[in-house]
This record gives structure tokens, sequence and C-alpha cells, in this order.
């Protein structure tokens, strides 16, 4: 597994949320809707100019924006058939 940002997830892809790096309002943003350590995540989609992207986490679809996204910090996991 690779470490990276929310963010750098393409459509398809999906990862686990290790650490949130955000400011202390974001943090408990994120936190409330569920992007908790160990928690699994797909993105399903961008928007047609990249900015912001869907997550499918803990049964509910989420935009967020690449701002946000790049403080929520993930093992990516490789595509399963």
């Amino acid at each position: 597994m690779q470490k990276r940002s929310l963010c750098d997830l393409a459509p398809g892809e999906r990862g686990t949320v290790t650490a949130l790096t955000a400011d202390a309002g974001m943090r408990r943003r994120l936190l409330d809707i569920g992007f908790i350590p160990g928690t699994p995540v797909t993105c399903i989609g961008r928007s047609p100019f990249g900015d912001p992207a869907a997550y499918l986490i803990r049964g509910t679809v989420i935009a967020i924006r690449k701002k946000d996204g790049r403080t929520v910090r993930l093992d990516r996991e490789a595509n399963r058939p």
C-alpha cells in the first residue's frame, strides 16, 4: 500500500483513512462525516473540472474539495477484480 491523500484517488480506487492533518474546525467536520482512521473510502467520481470529487464512505456519498481532500491521509489499496 502507498501513503496518499484523499484527492490522489482516481475514480474507482479505494483507500483506508490513516490520519487527518486539517485545522481543528475542518478536522471536526471530517470526523463527523466519517473520515475516521481505519475507515475505507472509495472515489466514485469527479466533477467535470476535477473539483470537487465524490467519495463513498460508510454508505454515504460525500463531495470533498481538493483543498480539504489533501488533509485526509490514507493508504491506497490495490484495485481488486
